[in-house]
């Protein structure tokens, strides 16, 4: 494993735990020799994980969107800034250049880009481990919806389970070493139809 793509808000959020938790989670990286990718953005808990890899010597690679390229306020300061076409692009560069995704706490995008590779890792179009940094519960209700997911039947038990969730960093990242994604078989038994 080089490199974990961190999917986080461009905004603070109303806790000063949440930018601790990206500072932890980029200190930890760094103990691994883990590099980043993330969007791109200076501001936010996305500029507080970059500046934490960066200021401890780490490779962090940032992808945005012209489109955002100015609201977000990308980072100039990183090892490599790609600007892309699309949102479509970007997260296929930060799938390809990534070994492992995580989301700290963010909001609509944040959750739409780990449930997208979540979906990628269910379909078997890759064998990544895919996490939630639940810094002080944030992602609770959302776990919940998931465990809620399968007791109705429309996910798997062995596709939740490649949701792994973790307060700790440095425990989750020693998840990710000792990752090995199940075999999934998502499609309906046609002898059972």
């Amino acid at each position: 494993m080089k490199r974990v793509c961190v999917y986080c808000g461009s905004s603070d959020g109303k806790k000063d735990a949440y930018k601790a938790a990206a500072r932890e989670l980029g200190r930890a990286m760094l103990e691994k020799g883990l590099g980043l990718v993330y969007g791109g953005a200076q501001i936010g808990i996305m500029g507080e994980i970059a500046n934490t890899v960066m200021d401890g010597g780490g490779e962090v690679i940032g992808i945005m969107p012209k489109s955002l390229a100015d609201r977000e306020i990308y980072h100039t300061g990183l090892t490599r800034l790609e600007i892309v076409d699309s949102m479509h692009e970007r997260k296929a560069m930060m799938a390809e250049l990534s070994d492992g995704f995580i989301a700290l706490p963010g909001g609509l995008g944040t959750i739409e880009e780990i449930f997208e590779v979540l979906t990628w890792a269910q379909l078997g179009f890759h064998r990544k481990p895919c996490a939630l940094l639940n810094a002080i519960g944030y992602y609770d209700n959302l776990c919940a919806f998931l465990n809620h997911t399968v007791i109705e039947g429309f996910v798997n038990t062995a596709s939740r389970a490649m949701l792994m969730t973790e307060s700790d960093p440095r425990v989750l990242l020693e998840r990710f070493e000792n990752y090995q994604a199940p075999v999934v078989n998502k499609w309906i038994d046609k002898e059972n139809t």
